[in-house]
């Protein structure tokens, strides 16, 4: 694997270097121009990339930085939070999937949201959009009209005019049209198809190389369509990897794994257990015991590599304990979290496969 050059939560800081916006730096040495349109392809992660290179003709022509890691965990919420604040989630303090939501015994759903929870106050750090547009940049977000008002917007990319579409070629004319627009220019646009379909079909699929295919034709359509001195820069929040049907691992079936704990959080690769105060030792090494060489278990304290250091104010939201799924294994909750057992694919664990991303340059 190569050497980590680069976090998730660096991408569209180099951006703002890149543009010459002050205080921004450009750790990832991308080209220097005056617009640059960033999209993310949900779910693309590098391997997968390489894996398909042949369904995937544009995206694989591209120049790639190597060695750039999604957070951990390596799902949608945490890798877009991250990407659109430049920190760690340690430090935003979105800790997963579904988190804590501290002095509860509910967790939010962060992708869904909860009105009762604001977002603002959820996660109050700048966005780099927001201080990028305070550098006299025109920056829009393009994405699907239903996630305008979302609470992971408002997270990761508040404080920017959004252009809601539909299809993808409705995207294409708002990602040109707003590029177009000054001389002095950022566009962040979102793709899910791919992460869409391996959730339902697995990544070792037809429909998912379908997807896949019709995304590369997408994004080359895009390139062709933008001015010739906008750099285009795709990326991903995380990879995937198939689980299998037939040997999963479900807490209902192993109720003593739920002594002295108070709530399950997170996702099927990447748990969060809260505990009763002082039980988390006992709670860890039970866990340990049970789940063997299929999973990493740390105390949170022992975990802050993955997460960064913990703010005090979001610290609740993260396990006392956190389970980190390995190969293709993953902890399932039934009870709590029923929708998960009719998935395929999965992600949010500190493998490669899920953390490696692209980021391709497309001047």
């Amino acid at each position: 694997m190569t050497a980590p050059r680069a976090g998730i939560h660096e991408i569209m800081t180099s951006v703002g270097g890149a543009l010459g916006a002050t205080g921004f730096t450009d750790v990832l040495g991308l080209p220097e121009a005056k617009r640059y349109v960033v999209m993310v392809i949900d779910g693309l992660g590098l391997d997968l990339l390489r894996e398909h290179a042949d369904i995937a003709p544009f995206l694989s022509s591209l120049v790639n930085i190597d060695g750039v890691l999604a957070g951990i965990p390596s799902t949608t919420s945490v890798s877009l939070t991250s990407l659109g604040t430049g920190l760690r989630p340690g430090r935003h303090g979105m800790a997963g999937y579904t988190c804590r939501i501290p002095g509860t015994s509910r967790f939010l759903n962060t992708l869904q949201w909860d009105d009762r929870i604001d977002p603002l106050e959820w996660q109050p750090h700048p966005t780099v959009l927001q201080q990028l547009a305070n550098e006299r940049l025109a920056v829009t977000v393009v994405n699907d009209d239903r996630f305008e008002t979302s609470g992971l917007t408002r997270v990761s990319q508040r404080g920017v005019p959004f252009v809601g579409v539909r299809r993808p070629w409705d995207r294409l004319a708002a990602v040109v049209e707003a590029v177009e627009r000054a001389d002095h220019a950022l566009v962040y646009a979102y793709e899910s198809a791919v992460d869409h379909t391996g959730h339902g079909h697995g990544v070792d699929s037809e429909e998912w190389r379908k997807a896949l295919a019709e995304v590369d034709r997408d994004v080359a359509d895009l390139r062709a369509a933008l001015p010739s001195d906008v750099v285009l820069l795709l990326t991903a929040d995380h990879g995937m990897v198939d689980v299998p049907m037939d040997d999963r691992f479900d807490l209902v079936d192993h109720p003593d794994l739920r002594d002295d704990v108070v709530l399950v959080a997170g996702e099927a690769r990447f748990r969060h257990v809260h505990t009763r105060s002082g039980a988390e030792e006992t709670v860890a090494a039970r866990w340990r015991d049970a789940l063997g060489d299929r999973a990493e278990v740390r105390l949170r304290d022992d975990a802050e590599e993955w997460f960064g250091p913990i703010d005090p104010s979001v610290r609740g939201r993260f396990g006392d304990v956190v389970v980190a799924a390995l190969d293709d294994f993953a902890v399932f909750a039934s009870d709590a979290f029923s929708i998960e057992l009719l998935l395929r694919g999965f992600h949010g664990s500190i493998t490669g496969r899920e953390r490696r991303i692209p980021v391709l340059v497309a001047g």
